[in-house]
This record gives structure tokens, C-alpha cells and sequence, in this order.
């Protein structure tokens, strides 16, 4: 209701404004100072108004043909056609009056692409991290205040026209328009002089660190690459395979795409090289690398994909039942890594173009730090940890997450049990395409806050409830501080299940249990919910009392997702990094 009302008054203040716009016209024309005046006032604080308050309604006009540029234009014309109309100036002072706004523009038009090279050219092409390279700290770029009014955003200046022409009509002289043009001219032509200092500056800087990271390639010679070319949002996916990588015990180095991703990159010891235009990675000589391995299917993969003088694995960033887990995409790479049996099988199923030849069960070395059952003291208070997955891709698929459904019951019913701590890690993703999703989120950050709660902990020690959204506490570090998971279809349930410990996986869709098994294998050892959570009390009372009837089941489950009993994952990937190597 309230972005409805929101909406109707933006349309509103764009009409009125562009009323105004059309007054100032008529008034220029016909002389009428006062008219021209209040109109004027009009338009400046609409303009105002669109630029803040009401941006959608802005954006809407900028659609409909009836941009800033188009409406600066219009003003301009007002002030000339007033000037012409009042002041009745001589031959050099019309001339002057035309002039000297036309004059700003085409400053403003030549700005625009000076920009734009600017910015192509003048950005750097490399960004490192654990690399000591001189010449690839960030390029020079202009003063905050040249990049705020640069291109097309500088006729905005040509306002102080409107009252000078004013003035000038009660004065009946043409001179306060006049000094004004020069004043607004004289700021354009600054302006596009410190961009053009500011990209010569910098451009030779940016060619220097591009042809750095060449050389250092050239030197060090990395045979392992992890390519990583998502956003910066999804840069968890690239996380969780560097300490592997690292310990793979070659030279390797992390490969980004995405500038505000290697800055949300976590702390590693590996090289990192963030080269986010594809002409210019593709301009790199990846010679030396014999094995890239992929943590997702994103199209930029294409410019690493095109190498041919080395191995494309993709390895993904976690194995579950769902759709993501068997993308046809995958069919691209040489090889694709799973965990165990269960992923083998999920591509068989899937059919979707990858043959059983090419696909090569590594384990999860990530894993190695999960404690199994037992293995740690017990003197906490029961945790439960809450990690439900994020809403997906597809909008018409309501059961892809608990949280929407099912999010608020479950944090109520564990709340209510009494004597439980809860540990609330969402999805990364979570919210980030639907809203109902980022309200429920919300309501259970607040719910857990009014229970005594901490948000963002920095360690999962004490007894309070946690919510947890950053990087850290990790996910697996949660899984060692926690007795009962209650997720979704994920790849938190396949990685959980190295603990040994009882999980729920959420039934939102209300299948029959035989039928939820059966399509998720992933859930063959949990309990299940439904949709109505009326089994939680029972599932509580059950393994807080240590009486678990599926913990053999989940033994057996272990194997089928993360490989044989008693194999290190960690020796088998780096046994395979070291067959593509050799």
C-alpha cells in the first residue's frame, strides 16, 4: 500500500515538473517574468525530488524519452528565449546568449568521452593479492568532485542560468547572463582538464601493472590455477577451496574476474590476480598451468575454457541433491570432481551429457577439520543449528528453502523446548531475491535477538543463541559446535553427515517419506519435517536423550556421499592435482 502511494506521487512530481518545464517555455516566449519565475521554482525542486525521493519516477521518465539531458536542454532554451523576448539584446549579445550554453554542452559531450576512455583505459587492469609487484597498486583517477559532474552530468551547472536570466529581464541588460555562461563554461573546460591530466596520469601506471603480472607469472610458473570469475556474493564458493588448494602442495595461485570479489576474498597464502576484462586476461600468458580448477559455472569461465595446453576440472562448491549439482554445463570440462558414489550417480541419473569416464570421486577435503561424533567435549548446552539454503534461481519453486514456509515455526518450536541453544547460519544468499525470504530472515534475527541472541558473534563459546552471517564463525567450524543440524536439500546435509551426527532436512512440499527419500538421497539418514514442524518435539526429545535410531544408517550414508571409511580426502586430491600435473 505504501510503495503504491509512494508511486502515485512520484508520477505526480514528474508531471508537475515537466509542466513546469513547458511554463518556463511559454513564459520565455511571451515575457512573463513572474510565471517564468514560479515556474522555474517548480522545476528546480521536482528535479530535486526525482533525484532523491522519487528515483523510480525519474527512472521512468528517463524510459520514456524525457531524461535530465532532454529536460536540461528545454531549460537552457527557456533562458534564451527569455533573454531574446525582455532584454531585446543587441546582435553580439544574442549571439553570446546562444553560445555560450551550446558551448558548455559540447564541453560536456567531448567530457563524456574522455570518461569513458578514461575509464576503459585508465582503470587497473590487475588487482593482487600476496604478490609484491611495484607497479600494480591502483591507478591515479580524478578528483571526486570532476567525477561527480564529468560527461553529460555537467549541463546540471547551466542552472545558475535561470536566475541570472531573471536578473538580467529586471535589469533589462544582458550581462548577468553573460558572466554567468562564462563562470559555467569556464567550470566545464576545469573539469575536462582534470580528467584529461588524470587518465594521462594514470594510463601508463595501468599498462605497467598488467605487464607485472605477466612477468610474475612468467618467473613463479604456477601449475595449479583456482578460477573463480562470480560476483563478489558468491565469492563463498571460491573460499571454501583454498585452504585445499594450499595444501595441494604445488604452485598454484587464485584466479578472480571480479574486482570487488578479491576483496571479499578470505585470508589465504596463495597469489591471488584479479584481472576483470576478459581482453585483457585473455591477453595472459597461462602457459605454465596444467590444472584449473572451476568453483562455478558462470559464463566468463569461457575465457579460461579457451586455454588448451592445460586441464579443465570443474569442482563445484558442494555436493547436494539439487538441480545446481548436475548443471549440463558441466559437460565443458575435462573432468568433473565429486565427492563420492552419490555424486557419481546424480550425473547417471541427471543424464545431462557428462560421462561416467570423466568423472573422479576426490572426497571433500574441505572436511578434515569436522570433528565425528564423540570426538569433542560435550559440557555445552544442546545446539541446534539452523541452516537453511536460500530461495534459488527459479521464482516458481516455494519449497527450494525452508525459511520462507517453515523459518519462524522452527526457530519458535526450539526456542519453546527449552534448555536448547540455537545457531542460526543462513545462506549467503539469503534474501537476495526474495523479499519474503529477507523479512523471514529478519523476524528470526529478531526473535533470537529478544531471546538473549548475539548477531555476528566473533566465536561460537558461551551459551547464548547465535546468529551467524558472516564469513566467520565458518560453517564447519559450526558444525563442531553443534549436536542436531536442521537444513534443507543442500550441500550443508552432505557435508554435515562427516560429523556422524543426527540432522533434519525440511519437507516443505509435504512428500511422502519413502518418496522424499528416494528423490533426495542426501536425506536416506535424517529425520524429516514437515511443513507443519509437528515432529520437531519428538526429534528433540529423541537424540538430546542420545537415543538415535539412525545413526548406523548415517555411517553407511558417509561413505555413499564422501567416499570409503578410513580414506583421507585431502591425499586424494592432491593425488589427482598431481596426475593432471604430471
Amino acid at each position: 500500500m505504501f510503495s503504491r502511494v509512494r508511486n502515485q506521487q512520484g508520477l505526480a512530481v514528474a508531471g508537475v515538473t515537466l509542466l513546469g518545464y513547458g511554463v518556463m517555455v511559454l513564459s520565455g516566449v511571451f515575457d512573463w517574468l513572474i510565471p517564468y519565475v514560479v515556474a522555474a521554482l517548480v522545476v528546480i525542486v521536482g528535479e530535486l525530488a526525482l533525484a532523491t525521493r522519487f528515483a523510480a519516477a525519474g527512472e521512468l521518465l528517463q524510459k520514456a524519452g524525457l531524461g535530465p539531458v532532454w529536460r536540461w536542454l528545454v531549460r537552457d532554451l527557456s533562458v534564451v528565449l527569455l533573454i531574446v523576448s525582455a532584454v531585446r539584446p543587441a546582435v553580439g549579445g544574442t549571439v553570446a546568449v546562444l553560445l555560450l550554453p551550446a558551448a558548455l554542452w559540447s564541453v560536456a559531450v567531448g567530457g563524456a568521452a574522455l570518461n569513458a576512455v578514461g575509464e576503459h583505459h585508465g582503470s587497473t587492469p590487475a588487482l593482487t593479492r600476496n604478490i609484491d609487484l611495484a607497479l600494480a597498486a591502483g591507478v591515479p583517477g580524478p578528483p571526486s568532485w570532476a567525477g561527480r559532474i564529468a560527461g553529460l552530468r555537467l549541463p546540471l551547472i547551466n542552472v545558475l542560468l535561470v536566475p541570472a536570466a531573471v536578473l538580467a529581464a529586471l535589469v533589462d541588460r544582458v550581462a548577468p547572463v553573460v558572466v554567468t555562461g562564462l563562470v559555467t563554461l569556464a567550470v566545464g573546460l576545469v573539469t575536462v582538464a582534470v580528467l584529461a591530466l588524470a587518465w594521462r596520469r594514470g594510463r601508463g601506471r595501468a599498462q605497467g601493472s598488467l605487464s607485472a603480472v605477466q612477468a610474475w607469472l612468467a618467473r613463479e610458473q604456477p601449475e595449479v590455477a583456482l578460477y573463480f570469475a562470480g560476483p563478489a556474493k558468491d565469492v563463498y564458493q571460491a573460499n571454501m577451496w583454498l585452504a585445499p588448494v594450499e595444501a595441494a602442495g604445488r604452485r598454484a595461485v587464485v584466479l578472480l574476474r571480479n574486482d570487488e570479489a578479491i576483496r571479499e576474498l578470505a585470508d589465504t597464502r596463495l597469489p591471488v590476480i584479479c584481472v576483470p576484462a576478459g581482453v585483457d586476461f585473455m591477453n595472459l600468458d597461462l602457459s605454465s598451468i596444467r590444472v584449473a580448477l572451476y568453483a562455478a559455472n558462470v559464463g566468463a569461465n569461457i575465457h579460461m575454457l579457451r586455454e588448451p595446453g592445460m586441464r579443465h576440472v570443474f569442482v563445484g562448491h558442494g555436493d547436494s541433491d539439487k538441480q545446481a549439482s548436475v548443471n549440463p554445463y558441466s559437460k565443458v570440462y575435462d573432468e568433473v570432481w565429486v565427492a563420492g558414489a552419490a555424486g557419481r550417480e546424480r550425473y547417471a541419473r541427471a543424464g545431462v551429457g557428462v560421462l561416467d569416464r570423466d568423472i573422479v570421486e576426490v572426497g571433500r577435503p574441505q572436511l578434515a577439520g569436522v570433528h565425528t561424533f564423540g570426538a569433542e567435549a560435550t559440557d555445552r548446552p544442546f545446539t541446534v543449528l539452523y541452516a537453511p539454503t536460500w530461495e534459488g534461481w527459479l521464482d516458481d519453486d516455494p519449497y527450494h528453502t525452508s525459511l520462507v514456509l517453515m523459518g519462524e515455526r522452527i526457530v519458535a518450536g526450539l526456542l519453546a523446548a527449552g534448555g536448547v541453544r540455537v545457531v542460526y547460519k543462513p545462506h549467503p544468499l539469503t534474501g537476495n531475491r526474495s523479499r519474503k525470504a529477507q523479512a523471514v530472515h529478519q523476524r528470526i534475527v529478531a526473535r533470537l535477538r529478544a531471546a538473549g541472541g548475539q548477531v555476528d558473534p566473533t566465536s561460537l563459546d558461551g551459551t547464548a543463541h547465535l546468529v551467524v552471517t558472516g564469513r566467520t564463525p565458518a560453517l564447519f567450524d559450526c558444525f563442531n559446535a553443534t549436536d542436531l543440524l536442521i537444513s534443507d536439500v543442500s550441500s550443508v546435509v552432505s557435508d554435515f553427515v562427516q560429523s556422524e551426527r543426527p540432522y533434519v532436512v525440511a519437507n516443505p512440499a509435504g512428500l511422502s517419506e519413502d518418496e522424499f527419500r528416494r528423490t533426495f538421497p542426501t536425506a536416506r539418514a535424517a529425520y524429516l519435517l514437515s511443513l507443519d514442524c509437528g515432529e520437531l518435539e519428538k526429534i528433540l526429545a529423541l537424540t538430546r536423550r542420545g537415543n538415535d535410531p539412525m545413526a548406523e544408517a548415517r555411517r553407511e550414508l558417509k561413505e555413499y556421499l564422501l567416499g570409503p571409511a578410513g580414506s583421507n580426502p585431502m591425499d586424494r586430491f592432491r593425488q589427482e592435482v598431481g596426475r593432471l600435473c604430471g
